[in-house]
């Protein structure tokens, strides 16, 4: 592959595998179905409970409206739950339900195993090579964000 052509493999490569890892992971995965955005904003919530909206907007690189209708919708569920935040009563404080925890749980349960299940069907060089790639995909992810307003 020439230099050049690496940031258009990777832009329409890491979406593929997202997307397709997603839909092997919703099949069979119990209720409700939740996009991808949902299951991030839960992900994000249950590993820092009491964030606020904005602050989940600014991780998950989304408009803060736009964190506003996934929570609106994740609580409708019921897997999320939304309080007033004591220091500024216009702020919302965000937290995972029980029922959120445990799908949470499931979710990452099948998400271990699906990659570990393919990730085991790679020569043992793949593997090398791929373990070898995280720490220059972190740095590319932080790069991407650098400089980045909040949305």
């Amino acid at each position: 592959m020439a230099a050049g052509d690496l940031p258009d493999e990777l832009a329409g490569l890491l979406p593929r595998i997202q997307r397709l890892a997603r839909r092997r992971l919703w099949s069979g995965l119990s209720p409700p179905r939740l996009r991808g955005a949902h299951a991030e904003l839960l992900r994000l919530v249950d590993a820092e409970p009491g964030i606020r909206v904005s602050a989940a907007a600014h991780d998950l690189c989304l408009a803060a409206n736009s964190v506003s209708t996934l929570v609106n919708h994740l609580v409708t569920q019921g897997l999320l739950r939304r309080e007033s935040d004591p220091g500024d009563g216009r702020a919302a404080l965000l937290h995972p339900t029980p029922a959120g925890a445990a799908w949470l749980r499931e979710w990452r349960v099948r998400r271990d195993e699906l990659f570990r299940e393919h990730v085991a069907k790679l020569d043992a060089a793949d593997r090398a090579a791929l373990t070898a790639a995280l720490p220059s995909l972190r740095r590319l992810a932080d790069s991407l964000r650098e400089g980045e307003e909040p949305p």
